[in-house]
């Protein structure tokens, strides 16, 4: 099932450094480009305008990452006054949900408890497939 996934910024793919844009969280980016492979549609849901904005899909592109839409439902909706900035999304990955950003090792399980991202010994991560669609 094709799911619909919000994605905050600043706080979530970035530490928080607004306005300068921080380090790359813990597995941020390689969590996002595998649901994008997995034919998911990814919008960056986040406060940033203009410039700032900008650099902030400039960096996402640079590392890999491309939204379906940007702030918005579909990338051809135009951003008014009448239109609410809430977009319409199955998920909401943000970094001020109640408890705080959860970690991307998290979103992943939660999504696809079947193929779990589990910690490794010595902080080394790895993909574990538990799946019953993937036996070894």
């Amino acid at each position: 099932m094709m799911l619909r996934i919000a994605v905050d910024f600043d706080g979530t793919i970035v530490e928080n450094r607004y306005p300068q844009i921080g380090k790359p969280i813990l597995f941020a980016f390689e969590t996002l480009k595998m649901l994008n492979k997995k034919g998911h549609l990814l919008i960056l849901w986040t406060c940033r305008e203009g410039d700032l904005l900008q650099q902030a899909v400039d960096f996402c592109n640079e590392n890999g990452v491309e939204f379906y839409a940007i702030n918005s439902n579909y990338p051809e909706e135009k951003l008014e006054s009448a239109v609410s900035r809430k977009v319409d999304a199955n998920i909401y990955i943000d970094d001020r949900n109640i408890g705080g950003f959860v970690g991307w090792t998290t979103v992943w399980n939660a999504i696809y408890p079947e193929d779990e991202m589990v910690e490794q010994p010595r902080n080394i991560f790895k993909w574990r497939f538990n799946s019953k669609r993937t036996k070894r």
